[in-house]
């Protein structure tokens, strides 16, 4: 590879210079969309980007604004950090608004009088809350609920507050209640219409919901206005112009949205005379170098209120200015939210008009469940519909709404006769313009077309290739249906073969470990598998064993075979540091461990956090001093709270009748009981679970993946619930059931899940995934209809039974110890990452890009390199063979690193093969110096190892990426004499210059541009 020469520099200067300037007028949601996509489409980097964003923070997520009152961690909402600005060269003004628009000059002016010169403006200024004009709205305590810091202002005051009234029953003013309820206000939804949700439901659909919300306690009004608001100074009265009154110390409003024209207005832009930037089907204004976008633009009389219309706008004029043409005729407003507990759900034409449409309904008052469907009025097309209660069968109506072809069934059959997926005959029966992924546009026929013509061969390859299931991942089901069709129709077999090495299912390998009393993975895979398991296996194997046969799963051979983070007992975090995370049951915890704590997060400078489980998180402890920590914590009778495990996590609680005024059982209590009883319990994934002491529900039990809310009587007890990326509210299983019941159905549930769930499937999953869904799991767990139930107790006595803190094992056991030291061969510790201050803390810096130049690599080098184009005339220094350990310091079928001069090595005992391999330490996908901790195994019989962090594979022979992407790790030979193990390595002095972990640690955190590494090194000295 040559050196970069001037002219390159020059051309490159040349192409920046010839660029044309976009400035993007506002940073939302809807205008970081356009950013990422015209990122994506400009393929010739033709468009610089310069975006002003008047709030002090990036572009965030709007639409899970209520999510901020459980985490109050506006990170958790951003949608891009501020390196992807970097990465990508985007310009970004944080909390300056853009003030001024000279359409001669093509100049944005911005507050802080920056001036930018464009050829293109982009206006996405979105929109502002209404506020009516009601005489008492300046007083103190009246909030509008649109941005991080108007609920920053809410929570605030809520402090002081008894009762909140929320003006507008629409979608955010339920979402602001619901917030509101959360903070433990008396809660008012006023609403000035006959209705909740007048723009999305029906009058029946409204009565449901109602009453669904009243359950929780908070109160709604309906056909109220506000004429005034009284108290001196501060909200303490509204008075309506019924004559009625509502005392009250808050009100929030969320009476609908305004656009934010003004810009274009001062810039003699068109508007429409109630507001909003007119545009054409292009997005264009009156100006055809501006555009408008989002909730600020009229498209044809139209304001669009939601995200996805924005989107779709934004994604549009993106692809225009890139050469592909395209035009915005309107949008289908189809939604589906879970508010207060409540699915709702509105899609196609909802309000037809008599005379062209009929409706049926279904409403079930006893089950809280309200359906309208619309057809023609021959019964042969459906038009539209509004769901309340049960929005389970959305995506199938909504795909029919919006084909071409007359119903597969009769009217009918949609709401009793058949479910939806049956009605409408399978994925095989929608037309290919069916849109599958509403997020990101992408039809049946274009996923059908990828999967044939890229001969993809997973689901993740179908994501990566069209975007389908990347946004809410509402769609990932039909995702997966269609991919099984197609390999269907090649004449592939579908399989859910755990992985190339196994012919068996989790639950089919389950049933055999359980039945062969196999305890090792060893013995597994002699008995039913092949090869030497890889990244995917070992773990699913491994929790099997630890799931039926409780062992420490540090001892012996199992440690090698441990996921990650199991690995070392804590979750790997950026730069191979770990987080440090003791359990605190039931969220209690006594101000002596919490000093504990904080003495370790001193001495040791770990970054602390409270997590949304009740616990406090330390991060960045390095691996070798994870047994200290643990002897300390462990000292103060802190055990592990096993965040890393695909286990139970925490059993969240409210403080119940131990201290609220509304508490009716003991919430923390049993919550401290169910967590010491399942604490450790493996499982196919992450389990988490909550207690409530009343209906208000603060612990979020419903959202659990096991929840119990307490009623006079006892509990009510939930499952298959979860948040995260695909929430899904729990099920009711059974009701009023004491301490004790609970406990045993619980014991039953668990291990039916653990027993029958596909590895890495979440109880949600499952649960939707069964045949019979929540009505067989309450046969076989209330029930008994399997005649089991006394065989799933008596297997979770005995995981119950065995229990023991894995870290207190570890730090009784000098050799356990061992595993956690740096290097093998020396006594030294190093830090392998630039650590930054963050907020009174430190974090590791952020990732660059994934490539590093050979230029950056010399750049940073301790010492001067020679250029590529003399390297025939290098001459290479002998090799020599070193010594680096002994053969027990390197675990069976695992890794260990050592130290070299400045460089960390990689050295690989695969005994099950009988072959030893050495590598670099460094990974080159994040420059992180972990791959000594990776998982062996074998791709069609190549030996690999799996990188911990994410999973990239990588041939131990040759150093190659098994993923087909451009990294390469340096190899090197490994040799055995005796008991000890030897590498032939060039000297130290040559191997420091490129892979110093000095050099590597830099590389890792400053680099900016996107080139592929290169070696100056001779191939021969490191590689075999």
């Amino acid at each position: 590879m040559k050196a970069t020469t001037h002219e390159t520099s020059s051309e490159d200067s040349a192409a920046k210079l010839a660029q044309k300037t976009i400035v993007v007028i506002g940073n939302g949601m809807v205008g970081q969309r356009f950013c990422e996509k015209l990122v994506e489409f400009d393929k010739a980097k033709k468009f610089r980007i310069v975006t002003f964003c008047e709030e002090p923070r990036a572009a965030y997520d709007r639409v899970g604004l209520t999510s901020f009152f459980a985490h109050r961690d506006a990170e958790k909402l951003m949608i891009a950090r501020m390196e992807w600005y970097r990465e990508h060269g985007v310009e970004i003004h944080l909390g300056d608004r853009a003030c001024s628009l000279d359409r001669e000059q093509k100049i944005v002016r911005s507050q802080k009088g920056v001036e930018v010169k464009y050829d293109i403006a982009i206006m996405a200024t979105g929109s502002y809350p209404f506020v009516p004009p009601v005489p008492g709205f300046n007083k103190q305590g009246v909030f509008v609920y649109r941005t991080i810091e108007d609920l920053n202002h809410i929570i605030e005051y809520s402090k002081k507050s008894k009762r909140c009234a929320v003006i507008g029953g629409g979608l955010l003013g339920l979402e602001a209640a619901k917030a509101a309820f959360d903070l433990g206000l008396e809660t008012h939804v006023i609403e000035f219409a006959g209705r909740l949700m007048p723009r999305q439901i029906d009058d029946s659909g409204s009565r449901t919901l109602i009453k669904k919300i009243e359950s929780l306690g908070v109160k709604v009004h309906l056909n109220k206005s506000t004429k005034e608001v009284h108290g001196n100074g501060v909200v303490e009265t509204m008075e309506f112009n019924d004559g009625e009154t509502l005392d009250v110390q808050m009100i929030i409003v969320s009476a609908g949205i305004r656009p934010r024209d003004d810009l274009a207005k001062e810039s003699d832009i068109h508007v429409g005379p109630r507001g909003g930037i007119t545009v054409n089907d292009q997005l264009r204004t009156s100006d055809p170098d501006i555009y408008a976008i989002g909730e600020c633009a009229l498209h044809r009389g139209m304001i669009y209120g939601l995200v996805a219309p924005g989107y779709e706008m934004a994604e549009i004029v993106a692809a225009n200015l890139t050469g592909d043409e395209r035009h915005f005729t309107g949008t289908d407003l189809s939604t589906k939210l879970k508010l207060m507990g409540c699915d709702v759900a509105s899609f196609g034409d909802y309000e037809a008009p008599a005379e062209r449409a009929v409706p049926l309904t279904f409403d079930d008052t006893f089950g809280g469940v309200y359906k309208k469907l619309l057809f023609s009025l021959d019964g042969t097309k459906l038009l539209g519909g509004i769901l309340v209660g049960d929005a389970s069968e959305y995506g199938t109506f909504s795909i029919l709404a919006k084909g071409t072809q007359p119903l597969p069934c009769k009217p009918h059959e949609l709401l009793v006769g058949k479910t939806g997926g049956a009605a409408l005959g399978g994925v095989d029966a929608m037309p290919d313009e069916a849109q599958i992924c509403s997020c990101n546009n992408v039809s049946k026929g274009a996923i059908c077309h990828a999967i044939r013509e890229g001969n993809l061969d997973s689901v993740g390859a179908v994501k990566s290739c069209t975007r389908a299931g990347t946004g809410c991942g509402g769609c990932m089901p039909l995702v997966t249906d269609l991919f099984n069709a197609e390999l269907k129709k090649a004449g592939k077999v579908v399989v859910n073969h755990l992985c190339e090495h196994f012919s068996l299912s989790r639950t089919e390998l389950f049933a055999v470990v359980k039945i062969k009393e196999l305890k090792s993975f060893d013995a597994v895979i002699q008995h039913c598998g092949k090869g030497n398991g890889c990244e995917i296996c070992k773990p699913a194997v491994t929790s099997i064993l630890a799931s039926l046969w409780n062992e420490n799963i540090m001892a012996g051979d199992h440690a090698t075979l441990q996921d990650t983070n199991d690995r070392f007992l804590a979750n790997m975090q950026r730069g191979g540091l770990y987080s440090v995370v003791p359990r605190v049951p039931g969220g209690e915890i006594t101000p002596d461990k919490m000093i504990a704590i904080a003495e370790v997060a001193k001495d040791y400078k770990l970054y602390t956090k409270i997590t949304g489980g009740q616990r406090i998180d330390l991060f960045g402890a390095q691996v070798q001093d994870l047994p200290d920590i643990w002897e300390r914590l462990g000292a103060a009778g802190l055990e592990s709270g096993h965040a890393y495990g695909k286990s139970l996590r925490t059993v969240k609680s409210c403080v119940g009748t131990t201290w609220c005024r509304f508490g009716v059982q003991d919430s923390v209590g049993f919550a401290i009981r169910v967590e010491n009883r399942y604490k450790g319990v493996r499982a196919p994934h992450k389990v988490k679970m909550a207690v409530s002491g009343c209906v208000r529900e603060c612990a979020e039990a419903q959202g659990k993946d096991v929840g119990l809310v307490a009623t006079e009587k006892g509990y009510n007890l939930y499952v298959c619930g979860n948040g995260g990326a695909k929430p899904r509210h729990a099920d009711l299983l059974v009701g009023d059931i004491d301490e004790d019941t609970a406990i045993k159905y619980i014991d039953r549930f668990f291990m039916y899940y653990i027993m029958t769930a596909d590895r890495l499937t979440r109880t949600s999953v499952w649960c939707e995934k069964l045949e019979g869904g929540i009505d067989h799991i309450r046969d076989v767990v209330v029930n008994d209809k399997l005649g089991i139930a006394a065989e799933l107790e008596a297997m979770m006595q005995r995981l119950v039974d065995t229990y023991e803190c894995e870290w207190a094992a570890v730090v009784k056991d000098p050799e356990k110890r061992k595993r956690f030291t740096q290097f093998v061969n020396t006594n030294e510790t190093e830090s392998c990452i630039e650590i930054v201050p963050e907020r009174g803390q430190q974090r590791p810096d952020f990732w660059p890009n994934e490539f590093v130049s050979l230029e950056q690599f010399r750049a940073m080098s301790p010492a001067e390199t020679q250029p590529v184009e003399d390297a025939g005339t290098f001459l290479a220094p002998p090799s020599e063979w070193h010594s680096v350990g002994k053969v027990w310091d390197f675990p069976k079928d695992g890794g260990a690193t050592i130290k070299y001069g400045a460089v960390q090595i990689a050295v690989f005992n695969f005994a099950s093969r009988g072959e030893w391999y050495a590598t670099q330490n460094m990974c080159p996908h994040k420059k992180a110096f972990v791959l000594g901790r990776g998982i062996l195994g074998d791709a069609a019989g190549t030996p690999k190892v799996a990188c911990p962090l994410h999973k990239k594979t990588f041939s131990l022979e040759t150093g190659k990426s098994l993923q087909g992407e451009e990294y390469h790790l340096h190899t090197f030979p490994v040799r055995i004499d005796g008991d000890d193990v030897l590498l032939e390595l060039p000297p130290t002095e040559l191997l420091d210059q490129e892979l110093a972990t000095e050099i590597g640690c830099r590389l890792a955190t400053s680099c900016q541009t996107s080139c592929q590494p290169a070696s100056s090194l001779p191939r021969e000295l490191l590689e075999v």
